[in-house]
């Protein structure tokens, strides 16, 4: 005689299993990922990797695909500055990019990175007159057929609403198949530094952004003031919500040496801190570091001023971009002035 049947009693209510909601269909039994984590891991040995500009970092830091870097620092210590090499140094590296600054316009920021592309100050003596003029066009002619196809720059100045300028990332990485957007700065996005839930709603969506066009969104914003300058700052350091240090993968501080630029106005080449760093780039947080390096580097840097690049060693010459690794130029042949 055969098994007995197993009936279904029909007296369950089965309405409750048809208001299943989303969030119950998404806990599966862990092996369900494990084929997906072969492939990530095959695929890992092979993948480019996009790093930072200076061969002293290079096993110590990646931009990874769906994540987010958010680049603080106190008003005045080189933010902007330094996160315009960075992105030249992206571009370099192949990658696509668009950079929304709310605090310059758009010629600025070429004129800026262009200067940083050329190597050389625009407004030194040898670019005078009709010579030097024409010079400095073909510089900046060459700077500009380079960014074709690598840089795209955000028209805006001024307060920008959230929600805007959300879309316009969203459009970036869904259009214009561009893998970086930088958006300087977080304040110019919500209605003000106490607007912890404008911050908080903005950061979460520029996360689930990142994750959902494989792209990486780059969120510049302020730390609070020091009492003192000169103090190494900490993450937690940053204005406004907790979220804009929880939620981002990645948390880098911008911290400029004014008390070394200070010493090197009273004592000139004297000055006791001659060698100390002129900036320093220190990470302080890195979700998904994998690497053979330091997870949260230190990174001392120089600042070369006729080029103004931070460049990896005191005297260095600047970076030169087309290329991937950088090569440097011209060595600086003194000290530069502050």
């Amino acid at each position: 005689m055969g098994a007995a049947v197993q009936l279904i009693d029909d007296q369950i209510d089965f309405s409750i299993y048809l208001r299943e909601t989303d969030q119950q269909t998404k806990v599966r039994p862990a092996s369900e990922w494990n084929a997906n984590l072969k492939k990530r891991l095959r695929g890992q040995a092979n993948r480019k990797k996009v790093l930072l500009p200076w061969d002293k970092a290079r096993e110590n830091f990646e931009f990874r695909q769906g994540e987010v870097s958010v680049w603080s620092g106190q008003n005045g210590h080189g933010k902007s500055l330094l996160t315009s090499q960075i992105a030249l140094s992206l571009m370099g590296q192949g990658e696509r990019l668009c950079i929304a600054n709310f605090e310059s316009k758009p010629v600025t920021t070429m004129q800026r990175m262009g200067r940083m592309f050329a190597g050389t100050n625009p407004f030194s003596p040898e670019y005078q007159g009709d010579d030097g003029i024409e010079a400095i066009d073909a510089l900046y002619d060459d700077f500009g057929a380079w960014t074709d196809g690598k840089l795209w720059l955000y028209d805006q100045m001024g307060t920008a609403d959230a929600g805007t300028v959300l879309g316009m990332v969203r459009y970036c990485a869904k259009e214009l198949g561009i893998t970086h957007i930088m958006v300087d700065n977080l304040a110019k996005c919500v209605k003000g530094e106490d607007d912890y839930n404008g911050q908080k709603a903005f950061v979460d969506e520029l996360c689930a952004i990142a994750k959902d066009y494989s792209v990486h969104c780059h969120l510049i914003h302020h730390l609070k003031k020091p009492v003192n300058e000169n103090a190494m700052p900490d993450k937690h350091d940053n204005k406004g919500s907790g979220s804009i240090t929880d939620q981002p993968d990645n948390i880098w501080l911008v911290w400029r040496n004014k008390a070394k630029e200070e010493a090197y106005k009273q004592s000139g080449h004297n000055s006791k801190k001659r060698d100390e760093p002129d900036q320093l780039l220190m990470c302080r947080k890195q979700r998904n570091f994998d690497g053979s390096g330091e997870g949260e580097p230190t990174i001392k840097l120089w600042f070369n001023r006729d080029a103004g690049q931070f460049v990896a060693d005191a005297g260095a010459g600047p970076l030169q971009f087309k290329s991937f690794p950088h090569r440097s130029g011209v060595p600086e042949s003194s000290h530069v002035d502050y």
